[in-house]
């Protein structure tokens, strides 16, 4: 697999009884900043980018810690896009409307 960039869209549905869900999908974002990846914040999910090992590794991080925080269901979407001969950036999608 190529180290290029990748973007790795992101979405945790967590559910935890006695739990807020928004408080829990906080975590993962959290965990998400703390990865020193470059990441966006939108309003249904969180854009990732980085090369996809270690993408994919800050989605099992991700697991991990809304497992740790008692998530007891969690449904997570996840969508990818690949150039495989250049980065893919965030910018390349967001440049315009920012």
């Amino acid at each position: 697999m190529t180290q290029n960039k990748i973007n790795l869209a992101l979405q945790v549905l967590p559910q935890a009884e006695g739990k807020n869900s928004y408080d829990l999908v906080d975590t993962a974002i959290a965990e998400i900043e703390k990865s020193g990846l470059k990441y966006k914040v939108c309003p249904f999910e969180t854009v990732i980018e980085g090369n996809y090992d270690e993408v994919m590794a800050l989605v099992k991080r991700v697991h991990e810690v809304l497992e740790k925080n008692g998530t007891q269901k969690l449904m997570t979407y996840i969508k990818i896009q690949t150039v495989f001969q250049e980065d893919v950036t965030i910018n390349d999608k967001m440049h315009k409307y920012e």
